[in-house]
């Protein structure tokens, strides 16, 4: 499903793999020459740290960041990294507001520690820019996200990576990951007024963009760039699967993702979810089915959210194949979980009430059914599929009766 998205699509500009915990100070430069972003030794550290960070082992990639910060503490990169696992925290479940602080506290280090070499080293002005675009653009997209909408906060943030973005570009050393902020914003600067047609408005205040081109740019950072890779290739997922109706490549990307990364339990959900749109049910109950049992041995990452999906899916497996009992049990499985974190308007929750509606009709017990149907029109909104079809279904049943 499509989640509705408002001015937050204008601060994901800039998204970067990197960041460190502890209160950073400007502290002065020690290293006169070292671009660390281009600088292939500090890739070659940093690789399997970022490894470790997507595939949520927080505390091995945490371990390996320390001592990035203790040789390069004068640099922004290591307080980025951190700050970088606290939003890998956050990704599963974006309701939970628990990492919010920590990871607002990274993003400020790195404001502050960038702004040292912007303002101090010109050698450094580009290399800054960039991270303090990125960290800008994190803010702002949290500060956007469905579940805080603090929109002043996002649109100052927005403003702040823009003008460091356009800085960056005066370069060329940085690309491709110069190209990932480029790529969201010209793509999403074009796809909100088409979608959005009330936010027009706001884009005279932003240069034009180009949805084409940005797409072009997602897909090279995606197979060229080190730092900003996984994130280029998980935005890029999502638009093809969400917006360009291309569920085949967002299927692969997806595939690639869970196979390179199989405890980062975003990867693995959005694997399952995959599968179930492409039709390619045994796998799906299989990636389902390892979710439930992840969530059920407290893995690292896997909740209520990923639950919610997972059940949903196994529920309509099982439906279909006629295994009515245990549809039943997921789809009952769906609701508690989509209650626990209170998701109580997605279609999954209410269409879970009709589906059990449904089966409660096919198996003879007509009170459970209309309860169910009940159920489902109470918590919908009038507008709603859901609501008219719980509506539409009771209709029917009075008819009969």
């Amino acid at each position: 499903m499509i989640k509705k998205i408002h001015i937050q699509l204008f601060v994901l500009i800039v998204l970067f793999a990197c960041a460190f915990s502890g209160k950073a100070q400007a502290v002065e430069k020690k290293d006169t020459t070292i671009i660390l972003i281009t600088d292939l030794a500090v890739q070659l550290q940093c690789t399997e740290a970022l490894n470790d960070l997507y595939n949520f082992k927080f505390d091995d990639a945490e371990w390996k960041f320390r001592y990035m910060r203790y040789k390069y503490r004068w640099h922004p990169l290591p307080y980025f990294l951190m700050g970088l696992i606290e939003w890998w925290k956050i990704m599963p479940n974006t309701k939970n507001e628990a990492y919010d602080k920590s990871f607002l506290a990274y993003m400020d280090s790195t404001i502050l520690v960038a702004e040292n070499l912007y303002k101090k080293y010109p050698a450094y002005k580009l290399e800054a820019s960039f991270f303090l675009a990125a960290a800008y653009g994190f803010k702002g997209r949290l500060y956007s996200d469905e579940y805080r909408r603090q929109w002043t906060k996002a649109a100052a943030a927005g403003k702040s990576a823009l003008n460091y973005l356009e800085e960056c570009k005066k370069g060329q050393s940085l690309t491709p990951e110069l190209l990932f902020g480029d790529a969201l914003y010209n793509y999403f600067s074009v796809w909100v007024p088409e979608n959005y047609p009330a936010l027009k408005p706001i884009l005279w205040f932003f240069p034009k963009g180009d949805k084409k081109l940005g797409l072009e740019q997602l897909k090279e950072v995606s197979y060229n760039a080190f730092y900003t890779r996984v994130e280029a290739m998980v935005w890029l997922m999502r638009i093809l699967n969400n917006y360009e109706n291309d569920q085949p490549r967002a299927y692969q990307l997806s595939e690639y993702l869970y196979q390179t990364y199989p405890d980062n339990p975003f990867f693995h959900r959005y694997y399952a979810r995959t599968l179930y749109t492409m039709g390619r049910f045994a796998n799906a109950e299989l990636a389902s089915q390892q979710i439930l049992t992840r969530i059920d041995s407290g893995m690292v990452g896997y909740e209520a959210t990923s639950g919610r999906y997972a059940a949903f899916f196994l529920g309509q497996i099982n439906e279909a194949r006629g295994n009515l009992d245990d549809a039943k049990k997921y789809y009952k499985l769906c609701i508690k979980y989509s209650e626990e974190i209170g998701v109580t308007e997605a279609g999954y929750y209410l269409y879970s009430f009709i589906s059990l509606g449904e089966i409660e009709q096919k198996q003879g017990n007509k009170a459970e059914a209309r309860r169910y149907f009940t159920e489902a029109k109470k918590k919908s909104k009038r507008k709603d599929e859901a609501f008219k079809d719980a509506k539409r279904r009771l209709k029917k049943m009075e008819q009969v009766d």
